[in-house]
């Protein structure tokens, strides 16, 4: 029975072992592949961002030239 025991171990061991560079490629490259994501992403944000300010300012000037239109001071009365 040691004998059986021994003997699937270290098949075991052997699949592992054959197993393991073809195991640690593919870590490798879905790593890699999730931090090209990641950084696709954060361009991805840092452009929206740039955008919704762009928009933000572009609101904020003309909520301004709204408010001079609208407002009569005494010197242009």
């Amino acid at each position: 029975m040691r004998i059986a025991i021994l003997a699937v171990t270290a098949v075991a061991a052997l699949t592992l072992a054959a197993c393991s560079p073809q195991t640690e490629d593919n870590a490798a490259a879905t790593a890699d592949a999730a931090g090209d994501t990641v950084a696709s992403a954060a361009d991805d944000t840092a452009a929206n961002v740039d955008a919704a300010a762009d928009g933000a300012a572009e609101a904020t000037n003309e909520a301004a030239e709204n408010v001079d239109a609208a407002v009569v001071t005494p010197a242009e009365q």
